[in-house]
């Protein structure tokens, strides 16, 4: 039948249609099986299956119209057939050719080849009706705009030796600019997505933030700033330059405060010492912040290095009552426990009269011999007072206690001997200064006493009392 198929097409019947040839390939591979299913032998093995015969179409058998050129269609044509006939050659299924009961007509079945009946499902199968609708409403926009936007100011820091370490300081505050941007937005279902920037024109420029950042390790330890109080923790010399082998300008007690002006480096300051200025070593200083006790120990040192013989009596101590119940406590020489018991008296005379208690208190150790003498232990009077030196016990005053005895004495101190004429004093009253010769213990010494050591003497205990403080 393949032999009147390739005559058909070298007498020049090229004009078949497709489903022509279709049936013609089905009825070679039919033919090939009919041969093996009618033939009267037992069923034959897989391997001794006779193949199917087939002849192959002679490519030169194959008509040309020169003229006209080669038609497409048969082109077509023949090669459906090669692929149809290589595919009956090379059965991509198995067949099983069995012999099949036969009818009551003893006709043999053809059997044809078994399609599996197995398939696997596809779990994953993709929903086409869903990403259809999906992309369906998809809509992706862009459209182009133009903006004014603000411009971030930057912000510049610098190193700075004169303040504590980590420690900022804005010099200058920042401020954001601000720019035309024209650019290209998109917007997918709504939403925008991302943008294109095309170009850019400042309108007002940005200005930085400046910082200063402390790197002193010297002033965060000790938690200060240039122009603070700082205290010495020992006493040391003030010099006129940065260098131990600078000229000395003054000494410096341990305790006393001094202003800091400048710090030149890490290892030397430049202080103001009472208007004396000059460089002290960074490590002789301290803080109240690192020594929260510095500062009553530098108020008791203040007052201890204005304590001399030549100081002003006619001012407060501006020591506390605390103070003068130290200083009068457990006094060796006080056997009597006078001065201990009147500590606050000695201190309300300090305050009431705008007197020195202390200088007051030493006249009255001088005078007694610490409240031994017998004109203060019978008359309670402490300083002799009203004593001529030809009748010392019959001429001086005799008080109803000490406290009375010591506030008559301050008083008549401070109105005729500490302070010039007309210097207001205490009710409403103002100074005579009839024995008025200044307002130290000299001064005093110059009227109160014949002696003229007076002075001296009086002035030892004063030092005495005073370095009790410390």
């Amino acid at each position: 039948m393949l032999d009147d198929k390739n005559n058909t097409m070298k007498n020049g019947q090229d004009n078949r249609n497709l489903s022509d040839v279709f049936k013609e390939l089905q009825e070679i591979r039919y033919s090939s099986a009919n041969q093996v299913t009618t033939s009267s032998k037992p069923k034959a093995n897989k391997q001794d299956r006779p193949k199917a015969k087939v002849s192959f179409i002679d490519s030169n058998d194959i008509s040309f119209d020169n003229k006209k050129g080669v038609k497409l269609s048969n082109l077509i044509i023949v090669f459906v057939i090669l692929v149809l006939v290589i595919i009956a050659i090379f059965p991509m299924n198995v067949f099983s050719v069995e012999t099949g009961n036969t009818t009551e007509d003893s006709e043999e079945v053809v059997e044809t080849a078994s399609i599996p009946t197995n398939f696997e499902i596809n779990r994953r199968a993709l929903n086409m009706q869903k990403i259809i609708s999906e992309n369906s409403s998809f809509e992706k926009v862009k459209e182009q705009v133009s903006e004014e936007r603000e411009i971030e100011y930057e912000i510049q820091t610098r190193q700075n030796p004169t303040l504590p370490r980590g420690e900022q300081v804005v010099l200058q505050e920042g401020a954001v600019g601000k720019e035309n941007v024209s650019l290209v937005k998109t917007y997918e279902n709504g939403e925008f997505t991302e943008e294109i920037i095309l170009a850019k024109e400042t309108i007002v420029e940005p200005t930085p933030q400046i910082l200063d950042i402390g790197t002193s390790d010297f002033l965060a330890d000790l938690n200060i700033h240039i122009g603070d109080t700082v205290y010495l923790n020992k006493t040391s010399t003030l010099r006129k330059e940065a260098s131990e082998d600078a000229e000395e300008v003054a000494e410096i007690q341990n305790y006393i405060d001094v202003t800091l002006l400048e710090l030149p480096s890490e290892d030397w300051c430049k202080v103001s010492f009472d208007t004396i200025e000059g460089y002290l070593p960074t490590d002789v200083l301290t803080s109240s912040s690192k020594t929260p006790s510095i500062i009553e120990r530098n108020r008791i040192q203040r007052i201890l290095m204005n304590v001399n013989i030549e100081m002003e009596l006619n001012k407060s101590t501006g020591l506390t009552l605390k103070d003068y119940q130290k200083i009068f406590t457990d006094l060796p020489n006080d056997t009597n426990g006078i001065f201990e018991e009147n500590a606050e008296v000695f201190y309300n005379m300090d305050k009431k009269y705008n007197v020195n208690g202390i200088f007051i208190a030493s006249i009255a150790i001088h005078e007694s011999a610490w409240g031994t003498s017998q004109i203060a232990e019978d008359k309670n009077n402490l300083f002799g007072y009203g004593s001529y030196d030809e009748t010392p016990y019959e001429s001086s005053y005799e008080f109803d206690s000490y406290a009375d005895g010591i506030e008559t004495v301050t008083k008549s101190l401070v109105k005729y001997y500490l302070n010039p004429a007309g210097t207001k004093i205490y009710d409403g009253e103002t100074a005579s200064a009839w024995y008025y010769n200044g307002p130290t213990v000299e001064g005093v010494n110059q009227r109160y006493a014949s002696d003229p050591d007076w002075h001296t003497k009086v002035y030892s205990y004063m030092e005495m009392l005073y370095n009790r403080l410390s």
